[in-house]
């Protein structure tokens, strides 16, 4: 299996941010840039499986679109060329859906609206990646998303009293600000149980 790349195309800090965080954890190589024109000369470099493009930064009628668009239908006869197909994730707002939907599902683009189940969208972007050539098989088959277990691993016995944030892969949906914040409190818990096994350590 080739080494997965995602190139991340927003501008909004906290989408960026939370973006990065879950497709991080799953030990995905991941960059991020603020506008599609500065993805042009990432989007030429070959070097990513996936882009996952925030619609609002594209127009519908303009060149950035349609070079997405054709970089992402784009079919080769070679079978090596096929196993590395590029594709591109939309994120639509729900605001905005009635606007764009029409032309993405005209040209049959992928594209998961905000907010968005974080299981639903893992599973949207390891589908799009197997297809990419970048993954053998979709996390879905996988049994569980390995971000997720490593989580819950981590919260430990405190918070297993109180119940988990996800409570239900299918049904908990987290907004990106959620995401965030959720991976914030994780990194904050995790110095306060070193700090504390350290205090303990000095008392021996």
């Amino acid at each position: 299996m080739s080494e997965v790349g995602i190139l991340i195309v927003d501008n909004d800090v906290v989408s960026q941010r939370a973006l990065k965080n879950v497709l991080d954890s799953e030990g995905w190589r991941v960059r991020i840039v603020p506008t599609a024109s500065h993805a042009l000369p990432e989007l030429a470099s070959g070097a990513w499986n996936l882009a996952i493009v925030n619609i609002q930064l594209v127009d519908l009628a303009g060149p950035i679109f349609a070079i997405l668009r054709d970089l992402s239908q784009a079919e080769a006869g070679a079978p090596e060329v096929l196993q590395r197909r590029f594709r591109v994730l939309f994120l639509v707002p729900v605001g905005e859906a009635k606007r764009v939907e029409p032309a993405l599902e005209r040209e049959g683009l992928p594209y998961s609206l905000k907010p968005y189940h974080l299981h639903d969208f893992l599973e949207k972007v390891s589908e799009l990646l197997v297809e990419s050539g970048a993954l053998e098989q979709s996390l879905r088959g996988i049994g569980d998303f390995s971000s997720v277990k490593a989580r819950r691993r981590a919260r430990g016995a405190a918070h297993a009293r109180r119940g988990t944030m996800f409570a239900s892969r299918e049904d908990y949906q987290m907004t990106e600000e959620e995401m965030a914040e959720f991976e914030r409190a994780e990194e904050e818990e995790r110095k306060k149980r070193e700090k504390e096994s350290k205090d303990r350590g000095y008392h021996y």
